[in-house]
């Protein structure tokens, strides 16, 4: 009789924590992203970005909520610091007005042109780039903001520049993604862009794109083309921060495995710096 009163004891326990658990709330990772800026994100959660996020929640035992918000001038004021998110992925190191977690990927700017041209340019001074009509992306108001259009005007390659806006057209898909599909439809003979935003979509062409990292990784006296990406969280939130660093850290394996399938060159730690 007393073995079979324990018994009842033990199932109410288990019953009783199993429904203390039930009834309290998973934890949430908000996340306040573009819906429409694959490979990064989009409203389907299809982004690379989605997917280290939900890798990271995962491993926080949490579940990830977002906040769409198009990524324009005032991005960061408007959605992390106001409170209506944790995190925001996909941050250079050292943004300011944030905290950022150690980076999780790097990558480099791309030459990119269609293979059956054979162009095979690698370098900044290639002659040839005179004689071609170059894609370029811009953003911002003043259009020559990135580091390959300071690059190309610094060497008097100006007229045959062709411009994209990063921001494009938001009534179209993923906007930045023109510059690539210019290259494939032969509109441009070749462009300067962003590694993970080129080697996506060229893996989606049927034109077969050929990709080549811009030589050199750094222009002096202060170009770069290689760049560190992280996690930003408000300046307060040193503890998320370092929390998510440890899991950064822990999960770099699968981290990575999500960068390969989406097609983002990958840029070793002892190069660009």
């Amino acid at each position: 009789m007393s073995g079979r009163v324990r018994r009842t004891s033990w199932v109410w326990l288990l019953t009783a924590i199993a429904g203390c658990h039930a009834g309290k709330p998973p934890r949430e990772l908000r996340v306040c992203s573009d819906p429409n800026n694959l490979p990064f994100s989009n409203q389907r959660q299809e982004g690379f970005e989605n997917r280290v996020a939900e890798l990271i929640a995962g491993e926080m035992h949490a579940r990830v909520r977002y906040t769409w918000w198009a990524e324009r001038r005032g991005f960061l004021r408007n959605t992390l610091n106001a409170g209506l998110c944790d995190l925001v992925m996909g941050m250079p190191p050292g943004t300011g007005g944030v905290l950022t977690t150690r980076p999780y990927y790097r990558s480099t700017y791309v030459f990119v042109s269609r293979r059956d041209r054979h162009l095979k340019v690698s370098s900044l001074d290639d002659p040839v780039l005179r004689k071609l009509k170059i894609g370029v992306q811009l953003v911002g108001d003043d259009y020559a903001n990135t580091p390959p259009v300071h690059a190309l005007s610094r060497r008097g390659i100006v007229d045959n520049i062709v411009g994209f806006r990063v921001v494009g057209d938001y009534a179209q898909a993923n906007p930045p993604a023109r510059i690539i599909d210019a290259v494939a439809a032969g509109e441009v003979d070749i462009a300067v862009a962003w590694g993970p935003l080129a080697g996506y979509f060229a893996q989606q062409s049927r034109v077969p794109l050929e990709l080549t990292p811009v030589h050199p990784a750094f222009d002096p006296p202060a170009l770069r083309f290689v760049f560190d990406i992280a996690i930003a969280v408000r300046k307060a939130e040193q503890a998320l921060r370092d929390e998510l660093n440890q899991v950064l850290e822990k999960r770099k394996a699968g981290v990575d495995s999500i960068l390969t399938r989406y097609g983002i060159p990958l840029v070793s730690d002892s190069i660009g710096s």
